[in-house]
């Protein structure tokens, strides 16, 4: 079932949470909505849901308005971040319950027992049907409520932080899961996540909200590699930011020069540089770079984390691997050059808007 949604608009008292939101869902597609705490995302969320009216705007799926639906007749599966397991019932009969509670094509006892047992199956807990909530790990918890949410055979899945209270090992094992489970059942899904790694694994689709209006909408790739704004850009992963203005074409960003043709004279613009896009040397190599020291190298799996300080104090980070790490033999407290491959440069316009594209340094 595909999800549209258009110009939502939602208030808490003076407080804007959704600013004129529109976005198309197409079936079958998996979607992160990613943002910072109150960004507006998980409003955004509860309206898909029902569980929250908007002030104006329009929900439509499969092109029905759905706005004044209930949130029982929209055919909607919630995951929320704590479970909502019944504490006094076994896995089984959570997974059960929505089915049981039907007034209205309550399937029989064989058909229950037979959905049950298949979802137990899917989500890898048919063993534990018959423990309690309290005997299960987070893990196993977060699974039962997706499996739950799943019995009613929903047209649309929604997930609310479904693994924020869950500690990082298990994260990574339930996101890969969710992943491999909307693979195979390709129901319309929409989760809400303030984690960037977690969206830019899972979903097909990601769309980042900033204070209650869509900064971005496009894949993992897109969003990462070609951000629209400088919003995207820093909060998609580290980044290295140089301030400076636009001379004769280029854009003069302290010691750095970059290529900015498009962009007016005495334009402020800002240059962003993500960490694994540094090139570092014991030398001087190609030019439009500049010279840093080394203030702390912290090793972190395959890659070593570079904190480095340019001439002027300015904080800089890079990643390289453990191995041109041991090349480089260099100690805290000496030179290393710094060349970025690229930089994106951003600067606002006349309509407030912000102007980007990808300059080579020279």
């Amino acid at each position: 079932m595909s999800i549209e949604i258009k110009n939502i608009k939602k208030r808490f008292g003076d407080f804007t949470a959704i600013d004129g939101i529109s976005l198309h869902v197409p079936a079958g597609e998996l979607v992160a909505l990613l943002g910072p705490s109150g960004s507006g995302k998980t409003s955004l969320l509860r309206i898909i849901a029902g569980l929250e009216l908007p002030d104006e705007g329009t929900v439509l799926f499969e092109g029905e308005d759905a706005t004044l639906r209930r949130a029982r007749d929209r055919g909607v599966g919630f995951v929320f971040q704590h479970y909502a397991l019944f504490r006094h019932l076994t896995v089984f009969e959570n997974v059960a319950f929505g089915l049981r509670v039907r007034k209205a094509g309550r399937p029989s006892e064989s058909e229950i027992a037979k959905r049950v047992n298949g979802l137990l199956d899917l989500v890898q807990l048919a063993p534990l049907a018959r423990r309690y909530p309290s005997q299960l790990s987070g893990g196993q918890r977060q699974r039962v409520a997706l499996a739950r949410a799943l019995a009613v055979e929903p047209k649309v899945l929604l997930l609310d932080e479904p693994f924020g209270s869950l500690d990082a090992t298990v994260r990574l094992e339930l996101r890969r899961f969710l992943r491999r489970l909307h693979d195979e059942i390709r129901v319309t899904s929409v989760f809400v996540t303030h984690d960037q790694e977690e969206a830019l694994e899972v979903a097909d689709r990601i769309v980042v909200i900033n204070r209650g209006r869509v900064e971005q909408v496009g894949s993992p790739e897109e969003v990462f590699d070609h951000p629209a704004t400088p919003f995207v850009m820093s909060f998609l992963g580290h980044t290295n930011i140089f301030h400076g203005r636009i001379e004769g074409g280029k854009a003069r960003l302290g010691s750095l020069t970059v290529d900015a043709p498009e962009l007016s004279d005495a334009s402020a613009v800002s240059g962003f540089v993500r960490p694994h896009e540094l090139e570092i040397s014991r030398t001087n190599g190609k030019p439009g770079g500049v010279w840093t020291t080394l203030v702390h190298a912290n090793p972190a799996g395959a890659l070593v984390k570079l904190d480095l300080s340019d001439s002027e104090g300015r904080p800089l980070q890079a990643v390289v691997s453990r191995d041109f790490f041991r090349l480089l033999e260099v100690r805290a407290g000496e030179a290393l050059y710094v060349r970025p491959r690229s930089v994106r440069i951003f600067a606002a316009t006349s309509s407030e808007e912000p102007l980007s594209f990808l300059g080579e340094a020279i």
